[in-house]
């Protein structure tokens, strides 16, 4: 910033930095707002220099984090200045205070349209970089054609076209329309010819995000990016302001490599040959250096190159060159360079069949497991996990113990799956996977989930020949005299199911194991004393006739928690009492378990869905993640004028919920394995069981003063004629001679808004009503365009909005009069004040000629707009769906009557409703688990979850259970949920929408006029 001259301005910033605390600077800042604000207002007395000397300190100001919330017409006002001090200031200051949506900024746009076509390359430079700073879709719209014809023009010096390349880029991701594919494609490969780096440079930044999107328009361009590889890496006319510390512009090479990976192959043998030259290049003439910044800029190339080998499947002595310079690369000192020789071998590893050629790095790997930084660690984790398969599993598995017991314990959790999951896949036999998984127990049993004992109890109960073994190793544990709790859990389990059979060998009788597993009974909590009941009434089973001392021990247990006050204990000991008493009768009723179905693993679901930062999870969606980022680099967050920013959605940290512990319902949990016996007519598996104990039944019909309100059900009419409804809605009033209708059906574009958010609302032969809105929160911004399809005024035009008490609306002015063919635009602010299905309704009346039109149209500022997707992990869902224990929190409904669905279309609907579904969560294939946020003013960021319990043999049926903080809300959104399954209309396309209102009605006073020639074409555009 040029400030010398401005002795005001000096004064200014060394009396702030000359303060002595927070409080005196903000008294000082104060102070000169004030003085500021008083200047401005006189403001026909300022002068130019005045006035920009006051709007450098307001930004000044603003930098200093102090909330500026005037002077923002004065800064765009500069911009019109004709002088150079004077526009620089209004651009930078608009640049830094105003975001895409601030109404200002509409004031702004035809000085920066005159500056951008002018002759002015100063001028030019600095509207283009204000565009591309805060350009939205009205400068996109408005500026683009401009902008395009700056980038091809012969005549511009190079800094205004690659500034121009970068505007048109920012232009493009705000609203994609503004390159047309057709005419760009051409212009777009000659642009790749241009000599000047810089140029070239940000029009490949451009290239990258076009092809993203439709790479099959621009295969011209794919050779030209290989000859400016080619180029690039001959250093051939490479001027040396663009090589950084001896590289040619690593920035066009990373940027040239990736537009290249969205082209799915290189099919011209020349240019491919071409290209696997370069790449060899790059791969021989990078290595580790001393100087750091050549080493991260060769290092950007080269790991771009492996990225541009793995897409293209180069031959396998290029993937063995690869992975060779990964291995050196492993073994440096430098950490960073060290994780990213981890993190691409991974990579490697997951997209191409090098892994034979990997195996030979993997002392070095398993070195890197023990290194000081946490990330490599987790990278070599990963790597070994991807690496390992039957010839090398024990070897990594023990490995993997051996870490256990040093990790730290942010990585104990996922170090434990891990190896469990290896185990189980590349076990040589059965009785070594038992081993590790009781060692992963012994050694981390805090960390070790209940999935993976489940696991294991499985693995005993299915193989005839693991039963004696594993009830050996179980008895060796539980003698040790301090194990952790989950030992005891499966210990118990084991040796009550099987410890019968080695009934012969000496320690192994009846009694003896019940002393052995009773003595670990003071040490463990309430949810395991369950197991331990079910371990001696199995005992007492096996023991045929009973002996007496052990039949009264273990009958006294039983009788000392019948009263206990934790109901599961309770009622398990009051049946195996009962049971117990039965004698012989009782090898029937609690016979040995029977085997479990085949399944997948529960563990590598669990494994899949806890894959959040690995290399694993970034190989195999490597384009899309780049795709991603691509578009996160420059999209402007910022939220519109007046709304605040939209919360982050990190892990559930923005829940509301009551941190309440659930009691156990003898209704959900009944006597369930492996927590405890299954009767012989139930085999219940283990990961059933976590899952209903966790989604337990619970029935309820609302929460108070919601139980009063009746569903409102939507009517959904034939396809064809205008609805019932919309026959309605535009009903004379007196005589009749003619009447007005509507053209289209007025549900089913309703019902088609409440999923998307552009659309024609209402259209009739003289006007059509269209709307474009956007949603963030709790708030969202409607635009009612209001289109005359008639060469003739309409007039007496009103619109009133009715809204619902939960929703805060404020319609700006809408005019009298619209004049011929033309269209006007009405902002619309919509706020979500809490949970309701109520909707609101646009009271809309015009008159053309004698006739009077009045109409009432529902708007769609509906339940399912504040809703924001959210995807949760398992150890996300269960601890929210515990804590929501029950009515009101959590509802639960049997819905009959729904139109039947394969699963997958049920999952689309929710999807489309904003409702993700969370594939994994639920083990019954027959279920769904879906979760949401919710946002409203009295609510703020809800988390809410939903379960669909359908049945096969009946899918017009199912049970729908429905959990959030808010008890209003469960009720709302189960309601919901409820309108949408039943009232699934007929024709595949019909969106579904809310409750419809009671019918519309419209009044006519005279007949109407003759449909316009071309009706419906005047939105076209716009929507």
């Amino acid at each position: 910033m040029a400030l010398s001259g401005m002795r005001g301005l000096s004064v200014f910033i060394s009396d702030v930095r000359n303060c002595q605390n927070k409080e005196q600077e903000r008294l000082r800042v104060d102070k000169e707002l004030g003085n500021v604000r008083t200047r401005f207002k006189n403001e026909k007395g300022l002068s130019p220099y005045e006035k920009k000397k006051y709007v450098w300190k307001m930004l000044y100001i603003y930098m200093l984090g102090y909330d500026v919330d005037f002077g923002h017409m004065e800064a765009v006002s500069l911009i019109s200045a004709p002088k150079y001090p004077e526009k620089q200031v209004g651009y930078i200051v608009t640049a830094c205070l105003l975001n895409e949506n601030h109404d200002f900024l509409r004031l702004a746009i035809n000085t920066v349209r005159n500056d951008i076509i002018g002759r002015n390359e100063t001028f030019q430079c600095l509207a283009l970089t204000l565009v591309g700073n805060i350009g939205g879709r009205e400068f996109a719209e408005s500026l683009a054609a401009d902008v395009q014809k700056l980038l091809i023009s012969s005549s511009c010096r190079p800094l205004v076209r690659k500034k121009a390349a970068l505007c048109l880029l920012r232009l493009y991701r705000k609203n994609p329309d503004v390159v047309n594919v057709d005419g760009w494609a051409d212009r777009m490969a000659q642009l790749l010819d241009e000599r000047d780096l810089g140029v070239l440079t940000s029009s490949m930044s451009l290239l990258v995000a076009l092809v993203s999107n439709n790479h099959e328009a621009y295969w011209s361009c794919l050779p030209k990016c290989v000859k400016t590889l080619e180029r690039l890496a001959r250093n051939q006319d490479i001027p040396q302001e663009y090589t950084y510390y001896g590289i040619p512009s690593p920035w066009l090479q990373v940027k040239t490599m990736r537009a290249l990976q969205y082209f799915p192959t290189v099919e011209d043998p020349n240019t491919r040959r071409s290209l696997f030259e370069v790449l060899q290049r790059i791969l021989m003439g990078t290595d580790v250096v001393k100087n750091v910044n050549k080493n991260n800029a060769s290092h950007a190339v080269l790991f771009e190159a492996l990225a541009l080998v793995m897409h293209l499947d180069a031959e396998k002595e290029m993937m063995s060159q690869c992975v060779a310079l990964l291995g050196k690369f492993i073994a440096v000192r430098e950490p960073n360079i060290r994780y990213l020789g981890l993190e691409n071998m991974t990579r490697m590893l997951m997209v191409t069949d090098v892994q034979d050629i990997i195996k030979r790095h993997q002392a070095q790997i398993i070195t890197s497991l023990k290194d000081p930084d946490i990330s490599i660690r987790r990278r070599a984790l990963d790597l070994l996990y991807g690496m390992c398969d039957v010839s090398n599993a024990k070897d990594i598995v023990e490995e993997l113990l051996q870490y256990l017991s040093s990790a730290d314990f942010a990585m104990r959790e996922e170090l434990s799956l891990k190896a469990a999951i290896l185990a189980e896949k590349f076990a040589p036999d059965l009785s070594w996977y038992v081993d590790v998984i009781l060692q992963l127990i012994d050694k981390a049993g805090d960390f070790v989930s209940d999935d993976i004992w489940f696991r294991v109890v499985q693995f005993v109960t299915n193989n005839e020949d693991l039963q004696s073994y594993a009830a050996a190793k179980a008895r060796e544990y539980l003698t040790k005299p301090a194990i952790h709790e989950t030992m005891v859990k499966v210990s118990a389990y084991i040796l009550g199911e099987y410890g019968h059979l080695l009934a012969r060998r000496p320690g192994y009788s009846p009694k003896e194991l019940f002393t052995i597993i009773h003595e670990k009974h003071p040490t463990v909590s309430t949810s395991t004393i369950p197991i331990l009941l079910s371990s001696y009434a199995k005992i007492l089973m096996h023991t045929q006739p009973p002996e007496p001392e052990l039949q009264n021990q273990i009958w006294t247990i039983f009788n000392k928690y019948e009263s206990c006050i934790d109901v599961e204990i309770q009622q398990r000991s009051a049946e195996y009492f009962a049971l117990s008493r039965k004698g012989a009768s009782l090898m029937d009723i609690l016979a040995e378990m029977p085997k479990f179905p085949e399944r997948q693993s529960a563990l590598i679901r669990k494994a899949e869905d806890a894959e959040v930062d690995t290399a694993e999870q970034s190989a195999i969606k490597l384009r899309a993640q780049q795709q991603m980022s691509t578009a996160l680099v420059v999209t402007d967050q910022r939220p519109p004028n007046g709304m605040p920013a939209q919360p982050s959605i990190g892990p559930l940290s923005l829940v509301k919920v009551p941190s309440e512990t659930v009691d156990s319902n003898p209704g959900d949990q009944g006597l369930t394995h492996p927590n405890g016996v299954v009767y012989k007519e139930d085999p219940q598996p283990p990961s059933q069981d976590i899952i209903g104990d966790l989604l337990g039944t619970l029935s309820i019909e609302g929460p108070p003063g919601a139980v009063a309100q009746s569903p409102q059900n939507a009517t959904y009419e034939a396809e064809g004629a205008p609805s019932a409804a919309d026959a309605a809605a535009l009903v004379p009033v007196g005589e009749e001679s003619g009447s007005v209708q509507p053209i289209g059906n007025i549900n089913e574009r309703f019902y088609a808004l409440c999923l998307k958010d552009s659309g024609v609302l209402y259209e009739d032969p003289n006007i059509q009503i269209g709307i474009k809105a956007e949603w963030r929160a709790h708030q969202g911004r409607l635009v009612l365009f209001l289109g005359n399809k008639n060469t003739a005024s309409l007039g007496s035009v009103q619109a009133l909005i009715l809204p619902p008490t939960h929703l805060k609306m404020e319609l700006s002015l809408v005019p009298e009069t619209i004049p011929p063919r033309a269209q006007v635009q009405c902002p619309l602010e919509v706020m979500n004040l809490r949970p309701s299905r109520d909707v609101a309704v646009l009271d809309f009346s015009y008159k053309f000629g004698p006739t009077m039109v009045n109409v009432k149209l529902r708007l769609p500022a509906v339940l399912n707009k504040f809703l924001q997707p959210i995807t949760v992990s398992p150890e996300e869902f269960f601890p929210q769906w515990r804590s929501l224990s029950g009515p009101p929190l959590k509802l639960q409904e049997v819905v009959r009557g729904v139109r039947p669905l394969p699963l997958p279309e049920m999952a689309n609907l929710f999807n489309t409703y904003r409702l993700t579904v969370c594939p994994g969560l639920d083990p019954n294939p027959n279920n769904l688990v879906a979760s949401t946020t919710f946002y409203s003013e009295t609510t703020r960021a809800m988390l809410c979850l939903v379960r669909i319990e359908t049945d096969p043999a009946d899918r017009t049926q199912l049970r729908m259970t429905v959990a959030s903080g808010d008890p209003t809300l469960t009720f709302e959104l189960k309601e919901f949920i409820k309108e949408q399954l039943v009232s699934i209309p007929t024709a595949p396309q019909r969106p579904q929408g809310p409750a419809a209102p009671p019918p519309p009605v419209a009044q006519i006073t005279a007949p109407p006029p003759a449909a316009s020639q071309d009706p419906g074409a005047l939105l076209a555009g716009l929507l």
